[in-house]
């Protein structure tokens, strides 16, 4: 958390667990150096489906967060809605943004849209085929597999063309942010990131900045670095401890 002495007043709780999404609310606020209080939730354990979150996040998923805005306690969840909350409220200096209605803005929401409605819900799903349905369904493991890798092609191709390495522009804005923790999972999704040199160098890059360094490892360190020197087998065996938890979950939403 960033040294209040030293950043912007703000009265942000973050409610986040260690996941692609919920990296994203916490670099940003570290790129911003903005004070705000962490609550971990305990995804295994069905924590984000308790009634006092679901108060938060009716959608009973994470990351969310709490903050004042005219003396009220506003809540704001989805991850895409929260990076466009943080910029739009506290950058004002576009450390992570441009001006509203610039040509950049646009860009940069399109590179957000595209994230939230393609990069994570096809990685998310390489992730479930891949690791945590109970059955190995090849049909599924191909589908969501090889999607992941068109999308990772499209990065790699646009960022080829990036004379700043940055998603738009000149500087890293929350296009960049929203996509760096899926990217840095490539492995348990399945999918090598040798073949994409320019999204490698990218995903490096931004890993070397602090604002991502500190932010990746909230509420607890930020492991997906570690797979990348496993085994297929040692991958499964890592895959078997969260399997069961997975499916649980998925069985007490269907009763919703």
């Amino acid at each position: 958390m960033a040294s209040a002495s030293t950043a912007p007043s703000s009265n942000i709780v973050l409610y986040t667990a260690q996941t692609p999404n919920g990296i994203k609310a916490s670099i940003a606020l570290e790129e911003l150096g903005l004070p705000y209080e962490t609550h971990g939730i305990e995804i295994s354990e069905n924590v984000q489906k308790q009634p006092w979150f679901l108060e938060i996040n009716p959608n009973g998923r994470i990351p969310a967060l709490t903050d004042t805005l005219d003396g009220r306690k506003i809540r704001v969840f989805e991850s895409g809605a929260i990076l466009q909350y943080l910029a739009e409220r506290y950058d004002k200096d576009h450390r992570i943004s441009y001006p509203a209605g610039t040509p950049e803005y646009w860009e940069v929401t399109s590179w957000l849209m595209w994230q939230m409605g393609g990069l994570g819900p096809m990685q998310g799903q390489a992730n479930h085929f891949k690791r945590y349905a109970p059955e190995k369904i090849t049909y599924g493991i191909n589908r969501y597999g090889n999607e992941t890798r068109r999308l990772y092609r499209v990065m790699d191709e646009h960022l080829a063309k990036s004379p700043h390495g940055y998603l738009v522009g000149d500087r890293v804005t929350i296009a960049d942010i929203s996509c760096w923790g899926w990217v840095a999972s490539h492995t348990w999704a399945g999918v090598s990131i040798n073949d994409f040199p320019h999204l490698e160098k990218w995903l490096k890059a931004l890993l070397a900045r602090p604002g991502f360094e500190k932010g990746r490892h909230v509420p607890s360190r930020h492991g997906a670095f570690d797979n990348d020197g496993l085994t297929e087998e040692e991958l499964e065996r890592k895959a078997e401890k969260a399997r069961g938890w997975v499916q649980k979950s998925m069985a007490d939403d269907a009763k919703r």
